[in-house]
Order: C-alpha cells, then structure tokens, then sequence
C-alpha cells in the first residue's frame, strides 16, 4: 500500500499543478476514481465532462450524473451523434481514433467554453498492452492521461477507489458498444441497442463483469470463467437464448475462454491477448 500511496500523493501533485481541470467523466472504474480525487483536491475547480452517445450504455449516463449530484460536482453533458462521425459506421480497425478524436474535440470545445483549459483522461497503464487506436486522438489533442503517466493499473484504480470508498471499486470494465462488433461489420443504432439490452440483462442476473460479442446474427457471451456453470444451467441458459433471440439474434454461444479485455483486437494483435 505504501507504492500506492505514493503514486496518490503523486496524483495530488500533478492535479494540483493543474489548478483547474475538466475530467473527461463516462462513470467508469478510472474516470470516478480520477474525478473524485480531483473534486475533493480542487473543489469546484474541478468539473466532469461526459459525451452522452448512442455508444454507451444508458445506465452508465444515469451513473455519471446521479455520482456528480452526491458528490456536488458540476457536470457539462455533451451530446454527440457518432453514427454520423465519417468512417465509424463501418467500423473499420482505427475507428476508436475516429470515434474519439470528434468526441473529445467536442468535450475539450465544451470545457473550453466553461473556462477550463486542461482537460484529463481515465486511461491506465493496463491499457498500453492492447491495441487502443483511441490514445493517439488523446494525444493529437493534448489530454492528459494522469493515471497512465504516473503508472496507475487497474488493480491500483480498485485498490484506491475501495480506500476511498467509491462503490466502482469492484464495478465491472466497461467499454464502448462498438466494441463489440468485429472489425469490418457495418454498425447500426439498432445493433448497438441489441447489444445493450442482452449485456443488461445478463448485469440484471448478477454477473458481474460481461461482454456480448456481435458475429453476424451470432451473440457470443463472455463471462467470468467461474460464473460459466451457473449460465449454462439449463433454465438460465433457456432464458437467456429466448431473450436474445427476441432481440434479433439467431443464435447464442458462451464463449469457452471467458471474458477478456480487448478479444476483438485478437485479428489486430496476430491472435495475441
């Protein structure tokens, strides 16, 4: 803990430096965890800015402003249309950096109008072992990434946000819907709720870190590999299959090698995860 803490008071450091800062704010494990240290350093110094899109989930856009109403903290929500961002309806390799440079263009337009010229990031140091096209828009536009630069991982997020008592310490990783289409397959509104719906569902049954991969008119379910008996129980499994079929899947498959970040970037990385 003592490592921790010294990256904290490094995180303090760096923040404070700052003086004023807008945190880029999707109520993620990482965005919380980094708002909440700036908000209780910098008071009203620090805003949250979140991007309200077809991509994210709704639960995650009601998370953020019901955290920014308990916690007292200003919130700017910008909405954004990324079906109409050029390129990112077919969903080619590089479409996290087509997807992030407009939104956070848009983000850093709206902090810039409230008078905060810094803006801040969630990523990690976990993140620089997958394939993130999206870091490289973070860097064209000059964000920052704090906790990625002093060499928070996500056991270090977890770790500090359970310390602090923020109920996303054990919160699942979260990641845009588009996400998970394979590279290549255009995507569509509808699909993009398909994916939302099905990965609720699953949430509303208690597991706790899921993804609902898109092939076709297949859904692959990802779950932690010691939740796998409890969704193949036959009634579970029955259950599940008729809903997403009801969504617009024809067929449902568990996939046997269990949740893992980033399994769509596998044709990117040479199969490598």
């Amino acid at each position: 803990m003592d490592e921790l803490h010294e990256k904290k008071a490094k995180l303090d450091e760096y923040l404070g430096r700052l003086g004023r800062v807008a945190v880029a704010f999707s109520s993620g494990v990482d965005s919380t965890l980094l708002l909440k240290v700036a908000h209780d350093l910098l008071g009203d110094d620090a805003i949250a800015v979140t991007a309200a899109a077809g991509s994210f989930p709704a639960r995650e856009q009601q998370e953020s402003e019901d955290f920014c109403g308990a916690e007292g903290i200003r919130q700017i929500v910008v909405h954004a249309d990324v079906m109409a961002i050029k390129g990112f309806r077919e969903n080619p390799p590089d479409r996290c950096y087509l997807c992030k440079k407009e939104l956070f263009t848009k983000l850093i337009k709206a902090a810039g109008e409230a008078g905060f010229t810094n803006i801040v990031e969630g990523s990690n140091k976990d993140d620089e072992s997958d394939y993130r096209p999206g870091l490289k828009a973070i860097a064209e536009l000059q964000v920052k990434s704090p906790l990625r630069e002093l060499g928070f991982t996500k056991a270090d997020i977890r770790a500090l946000s359970k310390e602090l008592g923020l109920p996303t310490w054990r919160k699942q990783s979260f990641a845009c819907l588009a996400t998970r289409f394979v590279y290549g397959e255009p995507i569509t509104e509808e699909r993009l709720k398909m994916v939302d719906k099905a990965e609720q569902r699953l949430i509303d049954l208690g597991f706790e870190q899921v993804r609902v991969r898109i092939h076709g008119d297949l859904a692959r379910i990802e779950v932690n590999p010691a939740d796998m008996p409890r969704i193949a129980e036959p009634e579970t499994a029955k259950a599940l299959n008729d809903y997403f079929h009801e969504l617009g899947f024809l067929y449902t498959s568990l996939d046997l090698g269990g949740y893992k970040m980033g399994s769509m970037n596998k044709s990117i990385l040479g199969g490598e995860l």
